[in-house]
């Protein structure tokens, strides 16, 4: 903690890398509108993607899928396509620990910290901007930044339409799949735009069953002067999807990779039957309302009221389980015999409330640039559960659990550059970034695993400082960031964690030295990272009565690595960019508790066992991403490559448990029709995913045990990804 504490003392005098949420007019009286956007300086730790790049190969699939090209990220999915529910991990760190925040609104679940992409389908197509900052980055608001932060921009593309825009999207492929958008950007008179989006996409999914009834919109109207804007933006979305969250054992992906065993019970009959409706279904609106104001040449103001509501729960059946499981008493058939177990279905409803402000005020000079910012947000959330015998209709929608969660997130922070030398083309940056945010949250009802009853109350303070220095010259940039951030733990890390594992708060030492070079046909980027952890939550092989697995802190673990990036243009038609990412993510000592059994599989007690130094789960030592574009004429063609090594499947590093390696290559065709200017726009697309038809799985778990002689065994299963699949569309635009 010394070389924390050391470089704590000289924080007032450190430096900084990037500048966030500084604001600048873009437009100027033509047409009397503007926009106010944030500035974002390029390093070797940040991937900015305008939102015409963003949708270049959209042909339906969720957000993580997009993203791709990204250092260090890699996408996974459910139902195999990356339409249902999609996830994605950057560095090794899942999507719980990666903050992401829409027009600076948070936009992870306050609880399980996450973003569910299924409640938002094809939201890409409405974003103006979207960046990636890998590490701890810049203060935003919102839940910390663990592996990474994700910062969405929706505010209008300061390209003026022609008083109306409108452009329609439709493509189809295999497995059912179609995606339909229509989007339409207006200028008003007065000073007023106009934007909305409607979008549905649909899919039988690539496991059986696995099927997605998706739709989502977008709208924003807005009031634009030279120094004010008002804007008002609505976006949401509803979904149903057929339950893909079971994943399958090596031996179902040796007879039929298509397998999905969500549903699955035996019938009256002794036959094997699937529930029609084991879906999930769930409902989300978002209410921003952003008021920007230019206070003088200097000054700007930003603030933001918003309100989101999500609803929904999801369906399943539960085979051979005991009425005790629910709290209910055992059933006597006429006969008088004593029925204990039974089929029931079960539904899980959640209903929330999230609600707040955020504001920025941002100064800019030649020298310095300052902003001070931050944001109130209060969450209200409403667990519960039903409950109806399948077999016997003894009960009909019992109640049986319910629980509510309040949760206050409240910070401040101040950030500022200063430019020690300001030329031309030469700059030595200082920076300095101090953060303090408050959270309370309280659980307490009963909970819906073991029907225990809830208590939980919770205070954090959290002061996360950063630090760092910038110098650029002629295209060269050498930088060096260091910061902390904490991170509360999340309604799962305290409703599995076991009796004497209650949570505690994470920590992150995260250092960033990197170098890039820019010229007019090639650049490159190094970055050389290390992310200390401090109490670092992480699955462990112990389990709850019901069987949950709980988690646990581990004192210390580390992730470090090594960023390589880089493109070259060296003709107007053909572009090369590729990215490598070589780690090292470990856990120091690690133990995790193993089920003991005897030979009649009889279990005796759960052992802690010292596993040594191990490799952190889904932290794979390299990944690769390849890209190569060609333009002519109008046709262009991309191929993207993305290789990813070994990963394990636990903390435990058995070779009997893992990720195999995989290489997946998509191509992408697009030409725009030569039609003369008074037609509308014309583009066809044609995609084929994983173009060799690569057999690979990208996501799992495992369960294991160990023999009182000492022998163990392994239980694996695994998301299998789809084959070679091919979709194509056409888009117009007038």
């Amino acid at each position: 903690m010394s070389k924390h504490f050391l470089f704590l003392l000289f924080l007032p005098f450190s430096i900084g890398m990037v500048a966030q949420n500084d604001t600048i007019t873009l437009m100027e009286e033509a047409d009397t509108i503007f926009v106010i956007a944030p500035v974002v300086q390029h390093t070797a730790t940040r991937s900015v993607i305008d939102g015409q790049t963003l949708n270049k190969c959209n042909t339906g699939q969720n957000l993580p899928f997009l993203l791709q090209n990204t250092p260090s990220l890699i996408a996974t999915s459910d139902d195999g396509l990356g339409i249902g529910y999609t996830y994605f991990r950057v560095r090794g760190t899942d999507h719980t620990r990666i903050n992401m925040t829409i027009n600076d609104v948070p936009l992870n679940d306050s609880e399980s910290q996450t973003v569910f992409w299924v409640n938002m389908t094809d939201m890409s197509n409405s974003m103006t901007n979207l960046n990636v900052q890998r590490g701890v980055g810049t203060s935003t608001n919102g839940s910390s930044a663990f592996g990474a932060s994700i910062n969405m921009e929706t505010t209008p593309d300061t390209i003026l339409p022609k008083r109306v825009n409108v452009e329609m999207l439709f493509n189809g492929g295999m497995y059912k799949t179609f995606h339909e958008m229509i989007k339409a950007d207006v200028l008003l008179p007065k000073h007023w735009r106009l934007n909305m989006r409607l979008s549905k996409v649909n899919s039988d999914g690539y496991l059986y069953r696995a099927f997605s009834d998706l739709f989502s919109y977008h709208g924003s109207i807005g009031y634009y002067t030279r120094k004010t804007e008002v804007s008002l933006t609505a976006f949401g979305g509803s979904e149903k999807t057929y339950m893909a969250w079971d994943g399958v054992s090596d031996d179902n992906l040796k007879t039929d990779r298509r397998y999905n065993p969500a549903g699955e019970y035996i019938d009256k009959d002794g036959n094997v039957a699937y529930y029609n409706n084991q879906t999930d279904n769930y409902r989300q609106q978002h209410y921003q309302l952003h008021f920007r104001q230019r206070l003088a040449p200097q000054w700007n103001l930003a603030m933001t009221l918003h309100y989101t509501h999500g609803g929904g729960y999801y369906e399943q059946m539960k085979a051979d389980k005991k009425y005790s499981s629910f709290g209910l008493e055992n059933y006597e058939d006429a006969d008088g015999n004593i029925i204990k177990r039974s089929n029931f279905i079960r539904q899980k409803h959640l209903n929330n409330h999230f609600y707040g402000g955020v504001f920025s005020i941002n100064y800019r000079s030649e020298p310095a640039d300052l902003t001070i910012g931050g944001a109130v947000n209060h969450y209200l959330g409403q667990h519960y559960g039903l409950v109806s015998d399948f077999n016997y209709h003894t009960i009909e929608a019992h109640e049986y659990y319910r629980s509510e969660a309040d949760k206050l997130d409240a910070n401040i922070y101040a950030k500022t550059n200063y430019r020690v030398i300001n030329k031309a083309n030469q700059t030595l940056t200082l920076y300095g970034d101090l953060q303090y945010r408050y959270v309370y949250y309280h659980l307490g009802g009963i909970n819906d695993e073991d029907l225990q009853k809830l208590y939980i109350t919770k205070n954090y303070h959290f002061f996360n400082p950063k630090a760092g220095i910038t110098y650029q010259d002629h295209g060269h940039q050498v930088y060096f960031n260091f910061a902390i951030a904490n991170r509360e733990p999340t309604r799962k890390n305290f409703t599995e964690a076991g009796e004497h594992d209650i949570p505690k708060a994470e920590r992150l030492f995260d250092y960033e030295l990197g170098y890039t070079y820019n010229s007019q046909k090639w650049n490159i980027g190094l970055n050389l990272y290390y992310m200390d952890y401090k109490n670092q939550l992480v699955l462990t092989g112990k389990y709850s009565d019901t069987g949950a697995y709980l988690t646990r802190n581990v004192p210390n673990s580390y992730r470090m690595g090594i960023e390589l990036s880089g493109a070259w243009r060296p003709t107007s038609w053909f572009t090369w960019q590729a990215a490598i990412t070589i780690s090292r993510s470990r856990i120091k000592n690690y133990t995790d508790w193993v089920a003991i059994y005897d030979t009649d599989w009889n279990e005796l007690e759960q052992q802690e066992i010292n596993f040594g130094d191990v490799q952190i789960a889904f932290s794979p030592a390299v990944t690769f991403s390849n890209n190569f574009s060609f333009e002519y004429k109008g046709f262009t063609a991309d191929i993207h490559t993305q290789v990813v090594s070994k990963q394990y499947l636990d903390n435990t590093m058995s070779e009997q448990a893992v990720l195999k390696p995989y290489t997946v290559t998509n191509l992408t065709l697009q030409y725009s029709l030569p039609l003369p200017e008074k037609f509308p726009e014309i583009r066809l697309l044609a995609q084929v995913n994983n173009l060799f038809n690569q057999q690979y799985e990208s996501n799992g778990g495992n369960w294991f045990c160990q023999f009182t002689d000492g022998s163990r065994y392994y239980t694996p299963w695994y998301y299998a990804q789809a084959g070679i699949n091919a979709h194509a569309g056409i888009v117009v635009k007038f």
